[in-house]
């Protein structure tokens, strides 16, 4: 793991504090910057998450698809996690904190926006960083590269109308025309860029080309996430300055959520005799979150200085210790599990 990855949270929180700093030093700016909108997009943001995308969707080998029922039981707990569980209980979770043990604190309308940005990073199953914890569990990398292609392809199909459900049974007005676009800009377009890539550099399997590429990109998709994050935090800082506990507020559930569906996700591994290297990284599949898309979607449907945005942003900051817990109690408990060398 590299220095990035290994500290993004430092990395997050001080791009927060720059963010809210230059927000109330200089708020005009801000004002600025939000006005550079095209269809509900911010153009800014947006070349800042293309910027942090591309590099990882040039990692997926959608010819590695002709793989998926080679160990068809791991693919099939993700699957069910990420899709059938997952987005719904943080769904739950977000309307039993926010309109019940919370419903005192924050107002109603922040409230549905809080859960609009919690049910955006459930519904985007992680795609990027799930190759680093997969790597730091002794993973199967081929099934890992698998699962991350079917859940791309998954997610192009599914994440428009399992979003627009659960925000509309959240009384979220959902506009379908941004949610749809949403999707095109954010992951069909970045993934046919990437595919083409990956087509053109890996030509005569020439693959060493490809993670050249991407080594050389990561610089970029740094300042990208961090560039995001300190637009973000500029547009929330009135707010994060006279309610500094919202960031709080929302880690509580998104804490829960997080642990509680790895728990879900590994004992099912577990019942169902998987191998230690196609558990651990199936079950960092299933818990992790693509933030990227999320922040995204939240920006284009809710607005930069939504309480949506921010709550996405929160996940960012609380996914990679979290993610690194969840590795070190996977390591630790390797031998729960049986021999990695086949799956039965």
């Amino acid at each position: 793991m590299g220095i990035f990855e290994r500290y993004l949270s430092v990395w997050v929180a001080l791009c927060i504090v720059a963010g809210v700093t230059l927000g109330a030093i200089a708020p005009g700016l801000f004002v600025t910057i939000a006005g550079l909108e095209v269809a509900h997009v911010n153009i800014p943001v947006a070349i800042f998450i293309w910027v942090m995308i591309y590099p990882m969707m040039v990692q997926v080998d959608f010819s590695a698809l002709k793989d998926v029922g080679k160990k068809p039981k791991g693919i099939l707990l993700t699957i069910v996690i990420n899709w059938l569980i997952k987005p719904f209980t943080m769904a739950l979770l977000g309307w039993l904190f926010f309109k019940v043990l919370f419903a005192d604190w924050v107002h109603p309308e922040t409230a549905t926006e809080y859960i609009a940005g919690m049910i955006l990073l459930g519904v985007a199953p992680c795609t990027a960083m799930v190759f680093v914890w997969s790597h730091l569990t002794q993973g199967d990398a081929n099934y890992t590269l698998v699962q991350v292609s079917l859940n791309d392809v998954i997610m192009i199909f599914a994440f428009a109308p399992i979003t627009a459900f659960l925000l509309g049974v959240s009384d979220v007005s959902v506009p379908w025309n941004t949610l749809i676009f949403s999707v095109v800009l954010y992951v069909l377009i970045p993934l046919l860029a990437g595919v083409l890539t990956r087509q053109i550099l890996a030509k005569n399997k020439n693959n060493w080309r490809v993670d050249q590429l991407t080594a050389q990109l990561k610089p970029f998709s740094v300042v990208g996430l961090l560039a995001t994050v300190v637009l973000l935090f500029g547009f929330q800082a009135q707010t994060i300055l006279t309610n500094p506990a919202a960031i709080i507020v929302i880690a509580i559930p998104l804490l829960i959520q997080t642990y509680g569906i790895f728990a879900l996700a590994y004992f099912s591994a577990k019942a169902m005799r998987l191998p230690h290297n196609i558990a651990a990284p199936a079950c960092m599949i299933a818990t992790s979150n693509f933030f990227e898309l999320a922040v995204a979607v939240a920006i284009s449907l809710f607005g930069l200085q939504s309480g949506a945005a921010l709550a996405t942003v929160v996940g960012v900051l609380v996914e990679v210790p979290v993610m690194l817990s969840l590795v070190a109690l996977a390591n630790g408990t390797k031998h729960w599990f049986d021999s990695p060398a086949e799956n039965k």
